[in-house]
């Protein structure tokens, strides 16, 4: 999943072995799919952001972001490096995958196969559509942000 401005997009379920070949042809086949239903002012002005997994760093997925977000993508070997133990900073993990869990196991049943885990993480998406406005994500950034200056930089989810 992803957040652009308060527009949601996916779930999107990668391949269970992730590796730099099935990411890139994520990117290059299916991830313009997802970005179909948005305004192109802010595909145009979108920064894309992912971590330091291992997949992520394949010099040919490096490349194929250097073209389609010139200077504009936000992960390792880029232009804008992902920073050190960052998680408490991305609203993905601050805001998304912790309010995902909650209403994906908030069910009394407990998840019973992949296909049930996968249309519940797709009715916790539909139900989080709803919530998610642009305010949600600035005010958590900007609160996590100033923590983390207090901090010098260290982990703040712990404070918050």
């Amino acid at each position: 999943m992803g957040i652009i401005s308060n527009h949601w997009i996916g779930p999107y379920f990668l391949p269970d072995n992730l590796n730099g070949e099935s990411y890139e042809n994520f990117l290059r086949a299916d991830l313009s799919d997802l970005l179909d239903d948005l305004p192109l002012i802010l595909i145009r002005d979108m920064w894309f952001q992912h971590d330091g997994c291992p997949a992520h760093f394949r010099r040919s997925v490096r490349d194929w972001l250097d073209t389609n977000y010139p200077n504009k993508w936000i992960g390792r070997g880029g232009p804008l490096p992902w920073p050190a133990r960052s998680p408490d900073l991305t609203p993905m993990d601050f805001y998304v995958w912790g309010c995902m869990k909650s209403f994906v196991y908030s069910e009394p049943n407990p998840v019973s196969s992949v296909e049930d885990l996968r249309e519940r993480i797709v009715d916790a998406a539909n139900k989080m559509r709803t919530t998610l406005t642009t305010g949600v994500v600035k005010t958590g950034l900007r609160r996590r942000m100033r923590q983390c200056i207090r901090n010098r930089g260290s982990h703040v989810e712990h404070e918050l």
